[in-house]
């Protein structure tokens, strides 16, 4: 068993946090916990993870979907019946990472409801959206952004209209699924996603993104 010692001079390593500096989220708290058994110290995002809370934060990219896919796997197999929580303050980022969340969170059992916190951009938005029917929600100043998705491509001419092809159909997929997750008709997504369509909360509420304005825990 740990003794209280090593366990706070394993703390106060500075290589302790390394993996999750890596992640962007600079030096993340510890919190110690006890029981019958000893001391345990956990980082803050593993402690709320037991609490079935997933966080996405920072730029949507493949090693943050790895992440997050690997969370929800987890979860699904340590409760397939209970539901998960995801907490979302993005910017957005890639759509390939961005689309193996939203599959993943159709795929696992558990219903996953979502919650905008600060920004809900780009992809961000398109996972907000995608939380479980009626367990959408946001906090009063959070900031909800869709728009059509980014891209650039270089090389041969061939190969340019090979990428532009691709990024009208990802375009057009995410449309329809963004479609089905609100409500709106096809028509009106493609228009609205045109340009940067920045909406407050409770418009998001009216457009379909997300179900409830949240303003105390419930």
């Amino acid at each position: 068993m740990i003794t209280r010692s090593e366990l706070l001079a394993q703390l106060a390593s500075p290589t302790h946090n390394s993996a999750l500096e890596t992640q962007g989220l600079g030096l993340v708290p510890m919190v110690v916990e006890q029981s019958g058994r000893g001391e345990r110290a956990y980082d803050i995002y593993s402690r709320l993870l037991k609490e079935r809370i997933i966080f996405l934060v920072g730029e949507v990219n493949d090693q943050s979907a790895n992440l997050i896919v690997a969370q929800l796997l987890f979860l699904e197999s340590e409760n397939p019946d209970k539901e998960i929580s995801m907490y979302i303050n993005s910017p957005g980022g890639s759509v390939s990472a961005g689309l193996a969340i939203y599959d993943t969170m159709k795929f696992v059992k558990p219903a996953v409801s979502t919650l905008c916190l600060g920004m809900a951009a780009s992809m961000g938005a398109f996972l907000l959206a995608a939380g479980e029917k009626g367990k959408r929600f946001a906090l009063p100043n959070a900031r909800i952004m869709i728009h059509q998705p980014l891209g650039g491509a270089r090389g041969q001419a061939s190969d340019i209209e090979i990428h532009a092809r691709e990024i009208l159909l990802l375009k057009d997929r995410l449309n329809n699924l963004l479609a089905d997750n609100t409500g709106r008709s096809l028509e009106a997504i493609a228009r609205d996603t045109d340009r940067d369509n920045f909406k407050s909360a409770a418009e998001a509420v009216e457009y379909g993104l997300i179900d409830r304005v949240l303003e105390k825990r419930p």
